[in-house]
Parts: C-alpha cells; structure tokens; sequence
C-alpha cells in the first residue's frame, strides 16, 4: 500500500475511531443513569414482594389451621423461604436516611416468621387456641409489615425526589450534550479533512508551481516538496532533472564565456604585439647603441650616466621581449625598480619612492608588464605635475589565498566617476604612458590571467592621493588563459 492510501485510510480509520468513542461515551452514560434508576425501582419492587409475601404466608397458615395438610404445610415453608430471601435484600438497600426505619422493617419480618412458626407448633401439639393466638398475632404483624412497606416507600420517594428531578435534568443534558458534541465532531472532522487535504494539495501545488517554471526556463529555483509519500518522490525527480538541466546550461555558457575570453585574449595579444612592433624602431641597433654609450660613459668617467644607460637598455628589452608572456613577480620588481632608478634621474629629489614587499610572495606568476603601468601612471599624475614632486608607497603582501600589490600616491587623487570608468572600461589613460599599456589594459590581462573578474580595486579621493590595488591568485583558476599567455 502506497502513502497517499495510507494517508486516505487512516482518515477513515481517525473518523471511525471518533464516532465510535462518541457512542461508547453516550450509551456509558446513558447505562449508568438507567442502572441507577433500575436500583432504585427494585428496592420498591422487593418491598411490595414483601408486604404481598407476608400476606400469603398469612393465608396459608389461615388454610393449614382449617385444613392440616402437607401440601398447605409446604407452601407454608415455601412462602417462609422467600420471605426470609427476600429480608435479606432488604438488608442491603440500608443507608443514612431509613437505617432506624429498616431496621424496624426487618424487625417485623423476623416477628412474623416466629409467629407463624409459634402458631403451627401449637397446631402441631392440638392446642387449637394458642395456635389461633398466634395467628391472630401474625395476621396484626403482616398488616404492619404493609404499613412499614408504605412507609418506606414513601420515605425512599422522598429520599430520591432530587434524584428523579437529576435525572430528568440530566437527560436534558444529555440531550444537549449529543448536540454540542454532534457540532464539535463535525468541526473537528473538518478542521482535521482541511489539515489532511492541505497535506496533499499543497506538496501537489508547490510541484505543479515548479513544473510551471520549469517550462518558463526557470532552471534555477529549487525544487522543494516537504512530503513522504510519492509526490516527494516525482519531486526528488524533478529536482534532478532541474540540477541536470541547470548544470548543462551553466556548461554551455561557461564555455562560450571561455570562448568570448579567448577572443579577447587572442585580441589583446594582436594588440600588444602591434604596439610592440611600433615601439620596436630596430630594437637590436637600439640596444647596441646604448651599450656603446654606456661603456663609452663609464670610460668616460660618468658612471652614474652608465649605469642609467644600462637601466633604459634593460627596461626596453624587457618590455619588448616579455610583454605577452607570464613573468614571476620577482621579475617584474626588478625591472620596476630600473625603472624607479630612470625617473629618479629625471625627478631627482621630486621623486620619493618607498617599498613595503614580502619576499615570499615573489615567486607566483603575474603577466609580463603589470607593475610599471601602475607606478609609471602614479609618476605622470602625482609627481609629475606638482613642482615639490610626490611620494609613491609599493607594498607587496601575503593575504592567504591570494597576493596583494599596492601603489599608493599623494597626488590630486580622482573622482568616484572617474574610479567607476576606468574599472568598467570606459576610459583609456594610456594616451600620456610612454609603454603604451594603460590601466584598462592591465585591468583586462589580470582578469584573463586570474580567470576572474575580480583583480583590481581603487581608493581615491580629490586631493587626497590615489590607491591602486591588485589581487593576484595564487592558483589561478582559468589553466586555459594561462597557456595562452605563455
């Protein structure tokens, strides 16, 4: 048997069990009333046996006196059994109220049986006068014994005068009772049907809403049925045939996100590539040129002006060689700190510049060409317009599952519009960078390399400098972008 059927008989059996209780309760009831009442009704009935008993017992010494015989002595005997049974009843029918009454009741009986038994022992012994004696004497006690019955009676009606009124009350109750418990079965019978048809129906509704949604292709609202029966059950099978559907549709669009990425990325490449070739005006001849001058300046004397030469011929060979390829941050803190040395030339004292770097982060993988956009950008807007200069903080920290990178500057800072622009790509700053990679264009190499759209943030305010914050992952989480990067 299946759980709805379950469900569906064990209403019925819950209905049976109520009517059933209902009745038994009622007919209890009423039985115990009736028993009291037949109590009642057979203590009068045993008191009127009695006055009627000791009459007979009368007549039938009466017969034997007249007429001695075995037959009249017999009956006699039998009419002193029943009365003496009958006495004994009478004992038991004794409380508060007639005890001293009863008492004197029972009290004749016995009078009469011991006159009836005097008046044959002297019939027995011819002694015809004493045997009428005493037969007058039962005849007076019999009548007494019927006076007593009628006494007692009406005591007893007076006794349970309030009873018979209860009872009368109570069967008017009883009646209202039926009525008020007939009501009350009722609500509670449909009270507990609505409980009962809740518990099917809405399991049914809330299957019936998600197959609706199912066909809108809602495929991402949860599947959700708080039964036991088989209605669960096609739920549990709706739900994963929604997980099924879900998942597949979340398959076919991270790979066309994949596919959209890639684009880009080949995009980013043929981009970078361009500008590399345009930046590239006979690299070798360029390099070889410095080198010349840069010995030529050392034999000279001017080994400061060497060492800057040497400086400028390793930040474009690198720039040039490592654009389009994944370097490790150690790399490019190098190449960022040549061209700190370059600038300083250049600003002198104007340029302040400060490191913060935790030394174990330095070996994860970051794409080539990422941290001297970032400074450079803070050289252009912090320390090259102001005639004091500026200061630019570089902080690298561990931040657990990712590493953190900081440039931080004193500069005129930057609007909220203009944060909002440059992380939704509206807006290019690459126009007054001499690499020719600006911030959007980092923003979007990160969020290739990462496999995630979350890789950098900035904090500014108009005249209170400018951050620019980057999250490198430690394990990245697109292997695909990683490839085509290298």
């Amino acid at each position: 048997m299946n759980s709805l059927q379950k469900k569906i008989w064990g209403l019925a059996l819950i209905v049976l069990l109520i009517m059933t209780a209902s009745w038994i309760s009622l007919i209890y009831y009423n039985q115990k009333m009736l028993d009291q009442y037949n109590n009642i009704l057979e203590r009068y009935l045993v008191m009127n046996e009695i006055t009627s008993v000791s009459q007979q017992t009368v007549t039938s010494l009466n017969n034997y006196i007249l007429s001695p015989s075995a037959a009249n002595y017999e009956l006699i005997n039998q009419n002193k059994k029943e009365i003496e049974t009958m006495k004994n009843e009478v004992i038991e029918f004794k409380n508060v109220e007639n005890e001293l009454a009863l008492t004197n009741y029972v009290n004749l009986i016995d009078s009469l049986i011991e006159t009836v038994d005097r008046s044959l022992f002297f019939q027995s012994e011819a002694e015809t006068e004493y045997s009428m004696s005493a037969f007058r004497e039962a005849t007076h006690v019999s009548n007494y014994i019927s006076e007593m019955t009628l006494t007692l009676i009406d005591l007893e009606l007076r006794t349970y005068d309030v009873f018979y009124r209860g009872i009368i009350n109570q069967s008017e109750e009883l009646k209202q009772l039926g009525i008020w418990l007939l009501l009350s079965i009722i609500l509670v019978l449909l009270l507990f049907t609505y409980w009962f048809s809740q518990r099917i129906t809405k399991p049914v509704e809330k299957l019936t809403s998600a197959a609706n949604a199912l066909s809108r292709g809602r495929f991402d609202l949860k599947v959700e049925v708080e039964s036991k029966d088989e209605i669960a059950f096609l739920a549990m099978t709706f739900e994963r045939m929604r997980v099924s559907i879900n998942n597949l549709i979340s398959e076919i669009h991270h790979k066309a996100q994949l596919e959209k990425e890639l684009q880009q990325n080949k995009l980013l490449l043929k981009e970078s590539q361009l500008r590399n070739l345009q930046s590239q005006i006979n690299p070798h001849f360029l390099f070889n040129t410095l080198n010349t001058l840069s010995k030529k300046a050392y034999m000279e004397g001017s080994e400061e002006t060497s060492d800057l030469l040497v400086s400028v011929a390793s930040l474009l060979r690198y720039n040039l060689k490592h654009l389009d390829k994944p370097m490790s941050l150690y790399d490019e803190v190098n190449v960022l700190q040549q061209y700190i040395d370059i600038q300083k030339s250049r600003y002198t004292d104007r340029l302040r510049f400060y490191t913060d770097i935790d030394e174990s982060c330095l070996g994860i993988k970051i794409p080539g060409l990422t941290l001297q956009p970032l400074v450079e950008n803070a050289v252009i807007y912090a320390v090259e317009p102001l005639e004091d200069g500026g200061t630019i903080w570089f902080r690298i920290r561990d931040d657990g599952d990712r590493v953190t990178v900081e440039v931080e500057d004193d500069g005129p800072g930057m609007t909220e519009e203009k944060i909002q622009e440059i992380l939704l790509e509206k807006l290019d700053t690459e126009g007054r960078q001499s690499t020719g990679i600006g911030l959007n264009n980092v923003m979007k190499r990160l969020r290739l390399f990462n496999g995630s759209d979350d890789v950098m943030s900035i904090e500014s305010n108009v005249g209170s400098g400018t951050k620019v914050i980057i999250h490198l992952l430690k394990e990245r989480r697109n292997e695909d972008d990683q490839n085509t990067n290298r």
